[in-house]
This record gives structure tokens, C-alpha cells and sequence, in this order.
């Protein structure tokens, strides 16, 4: 069962207010991907504790970077089930894990954080290795 919409808005808000366009349906990931050109950085957003502490707030800090993908996206685990599922499917080499950051150029996955490298760490640690991928990607 899904968490209330009201608890997870301001988990959702997180990166919306930073840029982030949510991804809610499995037709809005695929016109994405139909529609992507350049680097895009996709986000499986969580309720756990490391996506409050370390993920989330390790995204907004990567931001703050000279080099930045050209799009960013969002989808919600647990709460945006078909839209997760979907997004999962163009890394489904991966096992899931949520949270977890995917970065694409044009159609390509180059760059994957997958939870047990978020979890336990700080968010600058999280920031650090997303800055590096856009100034090897972007």
C-alpha cells in the first residue's frame, strides 16, 4: 500500500523545487526516453531514511556544479509503481534498489548509483560522485 500522498509531497517537493520533472506514469517515462537528446539524470525516490538523509539532499548539492545534465527526472518507488517499473526496465541489468540515481546520454546509461553506495554515506559524498559523472558526461 502506497504512503499517504501528503506525507510523501514534501519528499516529492525535495527535487521538484530543484528542477525536477516527475515521471508518474510508464507513458511519461517513455516519452522521456523517446524525447531525450543529451544527458539526463533520473532519480528513484524513496521514503527511507537514506533517501531523506544522504540521497536527496547529495542530488541539490550535485547541482551546485558547473557541469549539469541537460534534463532531470523523477520517479517515486513504492508510490509510482508503473513509472518505476519502467524507468527500471531501460537499466534492467541492474537489480532495483531505491533509492538510486541513473545518469543517460541520449539513449546510453553511463553512470549508476545504486543504494548501497548511497546508503551510509554523506551527502557530499553522494554530491561528489554525481559532480563527477557530469564532468565526465555533460
Amino acid at each position: 500500500m502506497p504512503y499517504s500522498p501528503l506525507l510523501v509531497k514534501p519528499m516529492r517537493e525535495e527535487l521538484t523545487l530543484v528542477g525536477f520533472e516527475e515521471l508518474m506514469t510508464a507513458e511519461a517515462v517513455d516519452q522521456w526516453m523517446d524525447d531525450h537528446k543529451g544527458t539526463s539524470l533520473l532519480i528513484v525516490n524513496s521514503v527511507c531514511g537514506c533517501a531523506a538523509g544522504m540521497a536527496r539532499p547529495g542530488v541539490r548539492l550535485s547541482l551546485e556544479n558547473d557541469k549539469k545534465p541537460d534534463r532531470l527526472v523523477t520517479v517515486f518507488a513504492g508510490q509510482d509503481v508503473e513509472a518505476t517499473a519502467q524507468a527500471r526496465s531501460k537499466f534492467a541489468q541492474i537489480p532495483p534498489s531505491s533509492p538510486s540515481m541513473a545518469m543517460f546520454k541520449d539513449d546510453e546509461l553511463v553512470f549508476f548509483l545504486p543504494r548501497h553506495r548511497i546508503e551510509g554515506r554523506s551527502a557530499e559524498d553522494v554530491a561528489a560522485d554525481l559532480r563527477a559523472a557530469y564532468d565526465e558526461h555533460c
